[in-house]
């Protein structure tokens, strides 16, 4: 695991550094407008997901080691994909952004709880040596926070530049999720099947599950058709390479991460398939 575990820190960082170059003040102030929506994605995201992920690894039977990889793939906000997949999905874009921004900005704290707590229900304790709540947080904050700071700095200081050339920030941080999950494939090729057939059918229920449930949810709190389009694919569309540097992190075994890369190829899948099913239904 050698190579993922040099390449995730890095990749996370600048994918990290451009979602900073894609956002503004605006994108944090829209939350204080329409706070309600806001709370039900928040919601939906950071709880709904982590119990349902939990209940689900609870009824299927699957190693401990999956159980807790589904569990960390569970905990990681969306990803810097969910705002194309929106746009996409013609969904509220600007809804999508603030979720995706604060909520990787809450992951810091998010994340580090909902996985050590998933670790002491489920039985997990054999953690790499030294690895604290609290020495997670601040290396998420240190690969998380600190690099969309720098990248809104950026954005304040040279908007007409990056404005122009948002569209290759956003090929560019596509690029690099490929490359860390590219990187797991090589390295486990051998592995990677088998681990496949332990993992791919509770990831895919919990997607499915949550796109569900989430659309549902926001449906039921009368937002509207594109807020719960939105809602539907951030609750399915996780940060894969954030997961990946947790597991890496916690964990030295590349079992715990597999679950990520099944889930990173299965979103992509059923995301598409809701756009096609939301597109045609309106």
């Amino acid at each position: 695991m050698e190579i993922v575990t040099k390449i995730a820190p890095i990749a996370l960082a600048l994918i990290m550094l451009g979602l900073g170059l894609g956002l503004t003040s605006e994108d944090f102030n829209r939350v204080l407008k329409n706070p309600k929506i806001f709370f039900i994605g928040i919601l939906s995201q950071i709880v709904l997901l982590p119990i349902i992920a939990y209940l689900l690894v609870i009824i299927i039977d699957v190693p401990i080691e999956i159980a807790m990889g589904v569990m960390i793939i569970s905990s990681a906000p969306g990803g810097v994909t969910s705002n194309v997949m929106t746009k996409f999905a013609k969904g509220d874009v600007a809804l999508s952004i603030s979720l995706t921004a604060i909520s990787s900005v809450i992951s810091i704290v998010s994340v580090p709880l909902i996985v050590f707590t998933a670790a002491n229900l489920i039985g997990v304790s054999n953690f790499s040596e030294n690895i604290t709540m609290t020495g997670i947080a601040l290396k998420m904050a240190g690969v998380v926070t600190v690099p969309v700071a720098i990248g809104m700095l950026i954005r304040k200081f040279a908007d007409n530049l990056i404005s122009d050339n948002i569209k290759v920030v956003e090929r560019i941080t596509g690029i690099l999720f490929l490359i860390v999950f590219t990187a797991i494939w090589i390295e486990e090729r051998n592995n990677i099947l088998s681990y496949l057939s332990q993992a791919g059918f509770i990831v895919i229920i919990l997607n499915v599950v949550m796109m569900i449930f989430a659309y549902y949810l926001a449906k039921f709190f009368a937002s509207n058709i594109q807020q719960r389009r939105c809602i539907a694919i951030e609750c399915g569309l996780q940060n894969g390479t954030l997961a990946v540097f947790v597991a890496t992190q916690i964990f030295n075994e590349i079992i715990y991460v597999v679950p990520t890369a099944a889930y990173a190829l299965i979103m992509y899948i059923t995301a598409f398939i809701f756009m096609y099913i939301v597109r045609n239904s309106s």
